[in-house]
């Protein structure tokens, strides 16, 4: 990726070196200094890359073509067999992108070529960096799909590979439009030499170097020839010699303009011009501008398909799953309009696909996940679950290799608003662990609010006890409550099937201390006991009203033990939210509530069997 950035950057820096050549003073080519220094520098930085390269592709093993029978082959790791190959395969290309063609030629030639050589300079310029040009160009298409071979990917998100592109876009414009101006050069210069040649058979050409400026002989050359009056631009249609495509240079005096002028000029005549395949360009009858043309047309044609073709990949593939979501969500709105479904019950669906793109972003979480080896799915799972399951205080006192086995069987689980979990009476198949959200739970047809659920709690605790039953094929155990959704919900569910091994971790720690914690934090256990006492003390105010004593095991009033269960009565009033006002409705609704089955921790029923 390093290198393939290098050669961007060169692709841009050497058209650079045709603004070089400047018109300076009159009727003079010369070489802007400053711009020499700058472009040399980031040039030679360039170069280095590119030797760089060459050093790594002679120590790089490679695949041998004989062996890529079956799977990826025999790697050649032999250093002579290596250089060997790189010296028949690629070793030229990369020695002349590497060579420091613009450098040389700018510092050592072209500052001795004098007389007739002036003229041609442009054309040494236009020749020698092209030719090292091209190989640069050739080395970037087998560098991005070696990138991609190896990575499977060139660019990790879809706006990069668009940038990509569009940058080779403007690659192209930025070529074109310094062709131009150098071409537009040698075009002015042209006309002065041709009419030099009209006014002296023997044309002074070195005078057109500006290093001349200051001979005398050049300076009274300059004052007899009439030159600049022949070549002006607005004369140009009484001239004979003809400007073609290049009179906006000369009319906008460009070849003498200060850099950042000139270069943005060109640039927007190459930009133009590529877009529009060259269709507004009116050239003369000269083969080489016509050439110069037809090839912008066709650098312009490739490049606007090219770039098309993968602007409109690359931005498809960034919303590609997002229609295929609105593909499925037209397919369930016609499949819900057929089947009559009512208004709620759509809406309901809606906002379960709604909150499923919020939450996943389209994406099958789990039939990723089951995509990985089993390592690297381990620790994925670990990453998501690890936590939520060590905050859960039933399974505290696991070891971090049990809590792994956990979190490898979890499966995210979501649900909107109003939808219910687990209905009363139903059978219990699964064990949630609740991430974001809340949960209700009711019993009694929805006439008793229990308690609220919440991130960091569980439900479904019923499934344990069936889950330690040591005998085969019994049935699930039915839901005591009605859970339901307040509000979005994040979760993760543990199956019937796979608590089974989570109950067989169990009965290797000790077995009374986490019979505690079931009941302690268990919502069912804490919802009967507290129904329980209620109904205790509702027995005991009767019994008091009516005068009559105590029924045995019940506390003296004004004893410890009557304030506790008087504090506790309070407590579960507080949490419940009851319909009814009256005492006997509460007392009907505990005497409704059923104890819990106790979950049988200890391992000596299951070490028999």
């Amino acid at each position: 990726m390093t290198f393939l950035v290098a050669c961007l950057v060169s692709l841009f820096v050497d058209p650079l070196f045709y603004y070089v050549p400047i018109i300076s003073g009159d009727l003079c080519i010369d070489m802007a200094f400053n711009l020499k220094i700058i472009l040399t520098i980031i040039r030679s930085i360039a170069d280095v890359f590119y030797v760089i390269h060459i050093f790594v592709r002679f120590h790089t093993a490679y695949v041998a073509p004989s062996s890529r029978v079956l799977g990826r082959g025999e790697l050649v790791i032999n250093s002579s067999k290596i250089a060997l190959r790189y010296l028949s395969h690629g070793f030229l290309i990369d020695v002349i992108a590497a060579l420091p063609f613009p450098q040389i030629l700018i510092w050592f030639i072209i500052p001795n070529i004098d007389g007739w050589g002036i003229m041609h300079m442009k054309n040494i310029i236009w020749l020698l960096i092209m030719i090292q040009y091209l190989p640069r160009i050739f080395l970037i298409f087998p560098l991005w799909s070696h990138i991609a071979d190896a990575a499977g990917v060139v660019t990790q998100k879809a706006w990069t590979g668009a940038v990509y592109n569009l940058f080779l876009y403007m690659v192209g414009s930025h070529v074109s439009g310094a062709c131009y101006y150098l071409l537009s050069l040698e075009r002015i210069q042209d006309c002065w030499h041709s009419v030099c040649n009209l006014e002296n058979s023997h044309c002074p050409n070195g005078f057109f170097d500006c290093r001349q400026v200051k001979n005398p002989r050049r300076s009274e050359w300059f004052l007899s020839t009439n030159i600049s009056n022949q070549c002006n631009a607005s004369m140009s249609g009484n001239s004979p010699y003809q400007y073609g495509i290049y009179i906006g240079v000369l009319q906008l005096n460009i070849g003498s303009a200060a850099f950042m002028n000139k270069y943005f000029y060109c640039f927007w005549w190459g930009l133009k011009n590529v877009s529009t395949i060259g269709q507004n360009l009116i050239t003369s009858i000269r083969v080489g501008e016509n050439i110069f043309v037809t090839i912008v047309g066709i650098i312009g044609l490739s490049l606007f398909a090219l770039l098309i073709g993968n602007m409109q990949r690359y931005l498809q593939s960034t919303t590609k799953r997002l229609e295929e979501w609105k593909i499925k969500r037209a397919d369930k709105e016609q499949w819900m309009h057929q089947r009559h479904l009512p208004i709620e019950l759509r809406q309901s669906v809606r906002n379960y696909d709604q909150y499923k793109w919020l939450a996943t972003g389209g994406v099958d979480e789990e039939t990723l996940i089951q995509s990985f080896p089993v390592d690297l799915r381990r620790k994925v799972k670990r990453h998501l679950c690890f936590d939520i399951v060590r905050r859960t205080p039933l399974f505290d006192e696991m070891d971090e290799t049990m809590l792994d086995a956990i979190c490898e069987r979890l499966k995210p689980a979501l649900c909107i608003q109003g939808i219910c979990i687990v209905r009363e009476g139903d059978p219990v198949k699964q064990m949630l662990f609740i991430i974001r959200g809340h949960l209700d739970s009711y019993t009694g047809n929805g006439q008793l609010n229990l308690c609220r659920i919440g991130p960091g709690d569980f439900c479904g605790e019923e499934l344990l006890t069936w889950a330690l039953d040591p005998r085969p094929r019994v049935p699930y155990p039915s839901s005591t409550r009605t859970v339901k959704a307040t509000n979005e919900v994040e979760a993760f569910a543990l199956l019937a099937q796979d608590l089974k091994f989570v109950a067989l971790q169990f009965r290797r720690l000790n077995s009374k201390q986490l019979r505690h914690k079931f009941r302690f934090y268990s919502h069912q256990w804490r919802t009967w006991a507290a129904f329980t006492i209620q109904a205790a003390w509702h027995r005991h105010r009767k019994f008091k009203e009516m005068g009559e004593p105590l029924e045995p095991g019940m506390p003296p009033p004004g004893s410890f033990w009557s304030v506790l269960a008087e504090s506790l009565v309070a407590s579960a009033r507080w949490t419940t939210k009851q319909k009814q006002s009256a005492a006997g409705s509460v007392s009907d609704a505990a005497s409704s509530i059923e104890k819990p089955e106790e979950p049988d921790f200890s391992d000596e029923e299951w070490m028999d069997n």
